[in-house]
């Protein structure tokens, strides 16, 4: 995996192997267990750029983000270049690292957690209008609801990590993840969009919850018909919990598509 050297060059990537550490340069580190296969006794590193001394000091208000009420956010430091790079540096992991179901079900090169995220975030782009829906924080939420596993991996049921661990993992890389970015009004409406995506405490939440179980049994319909498997279980997993009246069409249209295919192979 990615490996970046903290004094020669802070930026450079190494070779990908299967454990990965990300070294940036703040006195206040915080140590995550991580590989492509959690949960895992090593540990990598995760250092942010003091925002002191590398972003400018800011005392703005900015409104709410998305369709909700508006509130005020106080910014106490803007993301200089040097910490946004730092943040898309370490975000090169969510490009890397497999998705650990389809690596389970021995699906050779299988797709990345960048992979899902962005069709999601096509599939907020193409949806119909919705009313009360906020198309733009759809697209947002898909892009940042898995982007804590850019240090704590992919999780999955099979490696037994209670649900509670699991979220409290990945506020904890979240967070550090922001103080990487510098803080700021960015950073924060990053924590605001995957704590909504999480508590599924909007309508927006409540779509794309449902993009995410919709993209998924099309990619298990795409395996399928790649490498001759059946993939029962990615199906079954998301059967009846559908939310949304897009999501139910969507996932129909996939079973539909699916039972021929099916049919058509046992004649």
């Amino acid at each position: 995996m990615a490996s970046v050297a903290a004094k020669a060059n802070p930026y450079s990537l190494a070779a990908p192997s299967s454990h990965c550490q990300f070294s940036f340069t703040h006195k206040n580190s915080i140590k995550f267990p991580f590989s492509s296969h959690p949960p895992s006794p090593r540990l990598i590193s995760v250092r942010s750029h003091d925002p002191n001394l590398d972003s400018i000091k800011m005392d703005q208000t900015a409104s709410g983000f998305g369709s909700g009420t508006g509130k005020q956010i106080h910014i106490d430091a803007s993301s200089s270049p040097s910490a946004s790079i730092d943040f898309l540096t370490l975000c090169h992991r969510l490009k890397t690292t497999k998705r650990k179901g389809w690596i389970n079900h021995g699906i050779k090169g299988p797709e990345s957690i960048a992979d899902h995220m962005y069709r999601m975030a096509l599939m907020a782009l193409i949806a119909d209008d919705l009313p009360g829906v906020n198309r733009e924080r759809c697209i947002k939420i898909a892009l940042v609801h898995d982007i804590a596993e850019a240090i704590v991996g992919d999780i999955t049921p099979s490696d037994g990590v209670p649900k509670e661990e699991k979220s409290r993992m990945e506020l904890a890389a979240l967070n550090e993840m922001c103080k990487v970015l510098g803080g700021g009004m960015r950073a924060e409406e990053i924590k605001e969009l995957w704590q909504e995506y999480e508590n599924n405490s909007s309508l927006e939440a409540n779509l794309v919850k449902d993009f995410d179980k919709v993209e998924m049994i099309l990619q298990a319909l795409e395996y399928e018909a790649e490498h001759g498997k059946v993939l029962d279980e990615f199906f079954l997993s998301t059967a009846g919990k559908i939310q949304t009246e897009i999501g139910k069409r969507w996932a129909a249209e996939i079973t539909s598509r699916r039972n021929s295919r099916l049919e058509n192979r046992q004649c």
